[in-house]
């Protein structure tokens, strides 16, 4: 096999344009997103919120996708059709256009509407309505700042964030929380996005669930992902958009704290993670190309960062997407809608009773159930009948670049899956794109694990998270045979 001598920088061109805007809470508002929290209402702000916007369209303006990225944990169903609703009347978009994500910050409050009796609850429509607006001011932003740009592409890897399924072996089944016997640094994607010779973003893809602060956090926190982007923002000067790959079963080394330095220092590792990348990534639109041997004290091989030629610019202007359906069957064990109600309704007796009795430590834990109950609910009434979930995904090209998303939680198995069967393209990886109604999707084998979290409040039948893989990895093997990446 012949020696190398031209090493592609991956990239992409588009037209691009980002903006952000502030979607901070009020101070008071619910905040109670961990059922062993003791506190309902934020008491004050770790750091402020945001709203991004990314619009991104072949240079030809043949279509556009806008991506919205959100510094919240999720939105339920209802919650979820009435945000992407409102904001398609205001910008104009249609919903093909729009992709709505989560930074999945657990900081941020629990955004359900049917929680205006709670403490602070009464706030939560107002803001709730304000978001589509919050969102269209941004939209038009990105209007003035859309032009032609180049997404430069950099791999590397970082240890904040870990597998996270633990046995317990003293109590014989798992919890769920950092596993040391499974660390593996994960793959961290930076994307640089420059115009006219200035980069204009940067974009950061990393799989790890966003809990550093939990239960003990009265805070109104974009957890990890606010000093992820400062550290970048204040070495680029320009804005950072955080984008969630899959991480189902993955979480922070250190997390489940109070602490907001903690959620600070997980942040800047992964901001200083990504600017390693930026500062040895290469010049925009070259390549690095082998000139031949320069006879000094030793003969020495020259290596120049060149041009690109008409063929490459070409091939990084490729545009491509598809909307995928992948029907994935429940699990037959899913609970009766009218059983879970009325077990439901015990709980929430249990839990007066014992606190009636003055048994805190026994009503803190039913406290607790009545939380999952609860969301049990929220996640079993808006399923469409059926035996399948009708499981939404998407997938673009962008030059040498895949992008694919999809709704709910999978586990990380689907960004290595596809890593693997892609090692020459670099792959951006979306979750939580338009909801969770699916909830997690959890490998199969993971389902034999006694008591752990994620395959209890799954919805789909074990295999579901590999079809997904499957159909994801066939849409882009279709793209790559016609438009092979060659060193």
């Amino acid at each position: 096999m012949p020696n190398t001598t031209v090493v592609r920088t991956p990239a992409s061109r588009c037209e691009f344009g980002i903006a952000w805007t502030d979607i901070t809470p009020p101070v008071g508002m619910y905040h109670r997103m961990w059922g062993a929290a003791a506190h309902d209402r934020s008491t004050g702000i770790h750091r402020l919120l945001r709203a991004t916007v990314v619009v991104m369209r072949p240079l030809d303006r043949s279509r556009q996708t806008v991506l919205v990225s959100l510094d919240h944990c999720l939105l339920r169903a209802p919650e979820m059709d009435a945000l992407l609703t409102e904001t398609c009347r205001l910008t104009g978009l249609s919903r093909s256009e729009l992709l709505v994500t989560f930074s999945h910050t657990h900081s941020a409050g629990y955004l359900s509407r049917d929680r205006t009796d709670f403490p602070g609850g009464a706030l939560i429509g107002p803001y709730l309505d304000s978001l589509p607006n919050k969102i269209d001011e941004a939209f038009k932003a990105t209007q003035f700042s859309s032009q032609p740009a180049t997404l430069t592409y950099g791999l590397t890897t970082c240890e904040m964030g870990c597998q996270r399924d633990y046995f317990d072996e003293a109590r014989g089944h798992y919890v769920c929380g950092f596993n040391p016997d499974e660390a593996v640094p994960l793959p961290l994607n930076v994307v640089r996005v420059t115009a006219a010779n200035a980069v204009i973003a940067t974009i950061v893809n990393y799989p790890c669930h966003t809990t550093t602060l939990a239960w003990e956090n009265t805070l109104v926190s974009p957890d990890y992902v606010g000093a992820l982007r400062d550290v970048v923002e204040q070495e680029t000067a320009a804005p950072c958009l955080f984008l969630l790959a899959p991480c189902g079963d993955i979480g922070p080394r250190d997390g489940y704290v109070g602490d907001t330095s903690v959620a600070d220092r997980n942040g800047r590792q992964v901001g200083f993670a990504a600017l390693s990348v930026l500062a040895g990534m290469n010049p925009a639109e070259t390549d690095h190309v082998y000139q031949g041997p320069v006879f000094s004290g030793a003969t020495l091989g020259n290596w120049r960062h060149q041009l690109w030629t008409a063929e490459r610019f070409a091939n990084t202007a490729i545009a491509r997407q598809a909307a995928l359906n992948v029907p994935l069957p429940y699990l037959s064990s899913l609970p009766n809608l009218a059983a879970a109600e009325q077990r439901y309704h015990e709980l929430v007796a249990e839990e007066q009773t014992a606190r009636e009795a003055g048994r805190a430590d026994e009503a803190a834990t039913l406290r607790a159930k009545v939380e999952r109950q609860r969301r049990l609910l929220d996640r079993i009434r808006p399923l469409p009948p059926g035996e399948n979930y009708p499981l939404p995904a998407w997938a673009w090209q962008w030059g040498d670049a895949f992008w694919y998303a999809a709704e709910g939680e999978p586990y990380h198995f689907l960004q290595a899956a596809l890593i693997r069967r892609f090692p020459h393209r670099p792959l951006i990886a979306i979750t939580l794109a338009n909801g969770t109604n699916v909830s997690y999707m959890p490998t199969r084998e993971a389902y034999s694990k006694p008591q752990l979290y994620q395959p209890e409040v799954a919805l789909v039948a074990p295999g579901g998270l590999e079809r997904l893989t499957e159909a994801l990895g066939q849409q882009l093997a279709e793209w790559d045979s016609s438009t092979l990446v060659k060193k």
